[in-house]
């Protein structure tokens, strides 16, 4: 079997898909004032600032300590729901990329450091589309504040690699996308790199290596693209569930631009 593994952020969808969420859900009452100023804040340090490894690690501490004790279910209704809400911009690009490579008999995979239970609800909305993504630790069915799985950086490519194992993927003959040199890993991991409206470091290691680059340009709302879902979950825990996207959503925002801002 080959396969296309696709970057969400940037790649799949034109903006974060973690943060996207958080300012609908506080127009909407679902976050307090509070929370969103307290990831905003922690953002602006880091862009004015900056932040070394060990401050990125207790800020990652103390987000995720917010989301011990949340229930998972209570989570899933709210993300559902705000997305289903946000209707997300989708690159026309990329879901007719998927199209093809299904046609062409490959599997798709959504690759994203963001988390699990924020990905997986996007991805049934794009047709038959397996996820790899970061996993926060769950016990008896409730967050433990703590990361199970981080799918960034080279952990993307490790992920990779399991999953063709487990289910007999020719990496050779398969493709990936993604838009970040953070991502040089899963590039490397297969026989056809592909840089999507890749960063400055990105497009020059694709040119160096002979990498083919691409553009996409044309976001399209995903409801005119694909049909509509089924309606989500009633609304429950909505503060408490909120806690846990904003928290989980803002570390790994704050990850990502630390990594970025340091040489490959």
């Amino acid at each position: 079997m080959e396969a296309a593994f696709f970057d969400l952020d940037k790649t799949v969808i034109s903006k974060s898909s973690s943060l996207a969420l958080t300012r609908p859900m506080y127009r909407a009452g679902l976050v307090s004032r509070s929370s969103l100023l307290k990831s905003v804040y922690a953002q602006l340090v880091y862009l004015l600032l900056g932040a070394d490894e060990k401050k990125m690690d207790r800020l990652k501490e103390s987000m995720l300590a917010l989301t011990r004790g949340w229930e998972r279910d209570q989570v899933d209704g709210i993300i559902r729901e705000a997305l289903s809400e946000l209707d997300p911009y989708i690159y026309l690009e990329a879901l007719d990329l998927m199209e093809l490579h299904r046609a062409l008999g490959r599997k798709v995979f959504l690759v994203s450091s963001a988390v699990e239970d924020v990905v997986r609800p996007l991805a049934e909305r794009l047709g038959e589309v397996d996820v790899i993504a970061t996993r926060v630790k769950i016990e008896e069915g409730r967050y433990t504040g703590e990361l199970e799985f981080y799918c960034y950086r080279e952990n993307k490519a490790v992920a990779i690699r399991e999953v063709a194992e487990r289910d007999d993927v020719d990496l050779a003959a398969s493709y990936a996308y993604s838009d970040s040199i953070t991502d040089l890993p899963m590039l490397e991991a297969v026989g056809h790199p592909v840089a999507v409206n890749p960063d400055r470091d990105l497009r020059r290691e694709a040119e160096k290596r002979g990498w083919q680059i691409r553009y996409f340009r044309r976001p399209v709302r995903l409801r005119q693209r694909l049909p509509q879902v089924s309606p989500p979950p009633p609304r429950v825990a909505v503060i408490a569930g909120s806690a846990v996207l904003v928290a989980l959503a803002g570390w790994l925002y704050l990850k990502r631009s630390a990594s970025v801002r340091q040489p490959a």
